[in-house]
């Protein structure tokens, strides 16, 4: 399958993890409902991870509005890790994209990076907040630090220039995607698929995308002790599957 041009590509399937979000859930959807992502089928698929705020009243409305919406509940939070891995299990798209629920990333600039790979000019593609000509006034302070200090040791570690491996915006050809066994969790997902693309020597590349980052009084979940275990998996998978 990797020998094909992917402008024969169809479908994108966006997968979307969901952790208690009922205050900017809706608002992101209509977002990403407002976007042409290069011409493709959108396929929408919502893992709710344990929600316990009204997220997954909202999201039991919306399956039954919307016919391309696929949504699955997980019984108990287990992270953001298992969540897309269930996505991705029974994502169908020809085009695998990862978008957050909050509102902290723009679907509108998602559609460069799909283009990317519908012109096969990679197998994956990273919307970064720190190329020329993104916008990241709201990426600051120790998760800038700290997004910044992964980077470097992945780059170190993995012999390649990326410039944000945090960033949740990525997208990948289905093929790559299916084929890595994915065995994180939680937010240590990042570093596990950057290691293990890497490792395939996948073509990877960067487009600039906005970041609006939000406060952990306005939901923000990720912590700097998900820094370290994020250290620990860069590190893990430099030698290990």
């Amino acid at each position: 399958m990797r020998e094909r041009t992917y402008k024969e590509a169809k479908k994108l399937s966006l997968l979307i993890p969901v952790y208690n979000e009922v205050t900017s859930l809706e608002a992101l959807l209509d977002r990403v409902e407002a976007v042409d992502f290069c011409g493709l089928e959108k396929e929408i698929i919502l893992v709710d991870d344990g929600s316990v705020d009204g997220t997954r009243e909202i999201l039991s409305r919306l399956e039954a509005q919307h016919p391309n919406y696929r949504v699955v509940y997980h019984t108990q939070n287990m992270g953001k890790g298992a969540a897309l891995r269930t996505a991705i299990d029974i994502a169908s798209g020809d085009i695998l994209a990862i978008q957050d629920a909050d509102l902290e990333y723009d679907p509108q600039d998602y559609p460069p990076l799909i283009q990317l790979i519908v012109d096969n000019q990679a197998d994956v593609v990273y919307g970064s907040r720190l190329t020329p000509g993104a916008n990241s006034e709201a990426f600051a302070g120790l998760h800038y630090l700290g997004n910044k200090l992964l980077t470097l040791v992945t780059n170190m570690l993995y012999q390649t220039r990326i410039t944000d491996m945090e960033t949740c915006y990525k997208a990948f050809r289905a093929d790559v995607l299916k084929g890595i066994k994915i065995r994180s969790n939680r937010f240590d997902f990042e570093p596990e698929i950057t290691a293990k693309v890497l490792k395939q020597k996948c073509r990877l590349a960067e487009a600039p995308i906005s970041y609006n980052g939000r406060a952990f009084h306005e939901g923000k979940k990720i912590t700097w002790v998900d820094g370290l275990w994020a250290l620990k998996a860069l590190v893990k998978f430099r030698f290990t599957d």
